[in-house]
């Protein structure tokens, strides 16, 4: 029997389809554990965009694997068992805070980290700020080259360009002295870089994988969430590097989409490098799980360390090494950079890539404002990702309406992830102000308490300003129908950008 292809008949064929994917959209979201925003956006976009939407939901929306998270959990927890509530008692011993800075948000900040973290502080660091591309890492290498016992790297991005090469040169000199070499990359994040990028390295007695990857991937199971974001390296357990930078040519400004690189990173000396080497095991010893590798043996690393306790001296810098990912809901830099907003006085300044905050880190930043509370964001002044950019602006037209000063960097693509609030609490790490670094990727920041480093901070930012614009509510009124439009359409997918 023949179907007749009437109106009425193809409209019929329509809505069953239709109702297939809206059943399939609510399994597919459901099935999962995730927040109210995460699954109404997921819903939205499966739903106006069938089978489109499942495509992007493979590479996108799909979370770690019940194993993965398991195998992360269970490795920090025998590392907590074995180090770090030895460490946190011996922290309790004294005072945590040097007499002259023992303000009641030191404390606040402090004791919340503790609790959510269990995140050490450490005294004794020297710091310096890094805040160009080519000093940084010119400086790094050329630690790299006098390194003795080990170099342990772990960055987002590694790519297979001029600057890797330098890197990866370095490390192989470093490996064939003997030095003991360890790479952990995302395989996501560092395009066109595989294991085939380090196989000298591996023959010289240095090793290097990909995050929660098999061996030899050329590219992990359709997931574009959850990378390692953080960006670390560690030199014989006595320098550590935590911030924003990259290892890659355009984090030189010699990518002429961007032109110069804005980036914030600090080079610390100090026992904060052993809380860095305690995350960076934790990484690497889960990622071990697949490759087969050797796991850091951390009670040999640490069998003589002891915890250096406060002498007061203006130039060590107190600093916790947090972290945050989707192993765990502790949230814990969201919550700290909560906590630093609202516990503020005087001013709060941020620079953040990416400002998608989630409501409750929004709702701060207004409540500080309107409280009289100096609040500044800088954003950068173009794209690297059109969605996240247009979704940017929406939330900086939203706080500029709300008595927050949001400026916008004209020098270039400002990439640091910085926030300065008071006489002496400081943030520099991985963390951007949005969803992806509050929920999906790995994370890691330096929270330090020095007023020294502080003014630094505060005192960058404001040369920064000079060569940035204000942005005002009439800059957003003028602004054309269309881009209204893909700001408000990308504020929509704000959860899953």
């Amino acid at each position: 029997m023949d179907i007749v292809w009437t109106w009425d008949v193809i409209r019929r064929i329509i809505e069953v389809l239709w109702l297939i994917n809206i059943a399939f959209a609510v399994w597919t979201v459901f099935r999962s554990r995730r927040d109210i925003a995460s699954t109404w956006a997921w819903l939205l976009v499966l739903t106006i965009l069938p089978v489109v939407g499942f495509i992007l939901y493979l590479f996108v929306g799909r979370q770690l694997s019940h194993d993965e998270i398991f195998s992360i959990q269970d490795e920090q927890k025998q590392l907590r068992t074995k180090y770090l509530e030895k460490q946190r008692k011996l922290s309790e011993e004294h005072e945590l805070m040097p007499k002259g800075s023992r303000l009641s948000r030191d404390r606040q900040l402090v004791n919340l980290f503790l609790s959510l973290n269990d995140s050490v502080v450490t005294f004794n660091n020297k710091v310096h700020v890094f805040i160009d591309g080519k000093k940084k890492f010119d400086k790094l290498i050329d630690d790299i080259n006098h390194a003795t016992d080990h170099v342990y790297i772990e960055y987002y991005s590694f790519y297979a360009d001029n600057l890797g090469k330098r890197v990866l040169a370095a490390l192989e000199d470093a490996a064939a002295r003997g030095v003991k070499v360890r790479v952990l990359y995302d395989l996501s994040g560092s395009h066109g870089t595989t294991f085939k990028f380090f196989k000298h390295l591996e023959e010289l007695g240095g090793e290097a994988q990909a995050f929660i990857a098999a061996a030899k991937a050329y590219f992990q199971t359709p997931r574009l969430n959850y990378h390692l974001h953080r960006k670390l390296a560690i030199i014989d357990g006595k320098i550590g590097y935590i911030g924003g930078f990259n290892i890659g040519d355009q984090y030189l400004g010699e990518d002429p989409k961007f032109d110069y690189w804005r980036d914030t990173h600090l080079r610390v000396v100090g026992q904060a490098t052993m809380m860095m080497t305690v995350r960076f095991a934790m990484d690497w010893n889960t990622t071990c799980r697949k490759t087969h590798k050797k796991k850091i043996d951390l009670e040999k690393e640490f069998k003589n360390f002891e915890l250096v306790a406060p002498d007061g001296d203006p130039d060590e810098v107190p600093m916790q090494i947090v972290s945050s990912g989707p192993d765990n809901e502790n949230y814990s830099i969201r919550r700290g950079y909560e906590s630093i907003i609202s516990s503020a006085r005087k001013y709060v300044y941020i620079q953040s890539p990416y400002l998608i905050p989630e409501d409750s880190v929004l709702e701060a930043l207004v409540i500080a404002a309107r409280s009289g509370i100096d609040v500044r964001i800088m954003i950068p002044c173009m794209p690297d990702h059109p969605f996240v950019y247009r979704a940017t602006e929406y939330y900086a037209k939203y706080l500029v309406n709300n008595g927050v000063k949001v400026y916008k960097y004209d020098n270039g693509f400002i990439h640091s992830k910085t926030m300065v609030s008071g006489s002496n609490i400081t943030s520099v790490g991985s963390a951007n102000m949005d969803y992806r670094s509050f929920r999906l990727n790995f994370e890691v920041n330096a929270f330090a308490y020095n007023e020294k480093l502080t003014a630094q901070l505060k005192q960058d930012f404001e040369n920064d300003m000079k060569k940035s614009t204000l942005l005002t509510p009439e800059y957003f009124a003028n602004q054309s129908k269309w881009r209204k439009f893909k700001q408000y359409f990308s504020r929509l997918l704000s959860p899953i950008l």
